[in-house]
């Protein structure tokens, strides 16, 4: 079963929603310029409200590697979501942050990124390597990491994707997704999981309890035909 995440939470109701409709995990960012942004205390309200089952996911962009693990604590999150950067390649890939952060770790790359410098661009150490629990591939820039709501090229990734399976490292597909065109990125890319979040809005930040429901039926349909 591919795994299913549904990403900028920002209230109990949609979180709710997401649940009801049969997701693995929620996302909530943790980036200010980002519309989807939450508060540690409005996440931490609604993460008190969910299921144990449910995976609770913090995004974090160009945070102090004290500051992803002082978030994650106060509100009780299960995994962290990184895309990296320059800081990431001095704090995050530390020894120190690896050995306190006692948490998931997916690691997200744009896909230019991806091809321009290999999957691990950015230098992190071996030690961290082995700590991350999947690889994301996400539409985005360096302005905007993440939540574009467009679609990469998954047939030019598609080699990179078999070369993260290689390696051992699951991979999360991500950016431009939909209920109508999930089950393609599936089959092109065969990922151990998806994430969305502008394909399932009602409007910027609210989501969509129908879209909700395509999506998760959408990929368990596509799981069915892979089976």
């Amino acid at each position: 079963m591919t795994w299913v995440k549904i990403c900028g939470m920002t209230n109990l109701e949609d979180a709710l929603t997401a649940v009801e409709a049969g997701v693995d995990a929620v996302g909530f960012v943790f980036y200010e310029k980002s519309p989807r942004n939450i508060s540690v205390e409005a996440a931490r309200e609604i993460v008190g409200k969910l299921p144990e089952g449910v995976e609770k996911v913090g995004v974090f962009v160009n945070e102090t590697a004290d500051a992803v693990i002082g978030t994650a604590e106060e509100v009780g999150l299960d995994a962290v979501q990184l895309y990296p950067d320059a800081k990431y390649k001095f704090s995050l890939s530390s020894a120190d942050f690896t050995r306190r952060i006692r948490r998931r770790m997916y690691i997200a790359f744009p896909p230019k990124l991806v091809t321009r410098k290999g999957l691990f661009g950015f230098t992190v150490s071996r030690q961290f390597r082995s700590c991350i629990s999947a690889v994301l591939f996400d539409s985005g820039s360096s302005e905007r990491p993440g939540g574009t709501g467009r679609k990469f090229d998954w047939e030019n990734i598609a080699p990179i994707a078999e070369g993260v399976c290689r390696m051992g490292l699951k991979l999360v597909v991500a950016g431009g997704l939909n209920s109508e065109n999930v089950g393609e990125a599936m089959q092109v890319l065969k990922p151990w999981g998806v994430d969305v979040v502008s394909g399932v809005e009602a409007r910027l930040g609210k989501k969509d309890p129908e879209k909700v429901g395509a999506f998760v039926k959408a990929v368990r349909d596509a799981d069915r035909k892979r089976s």
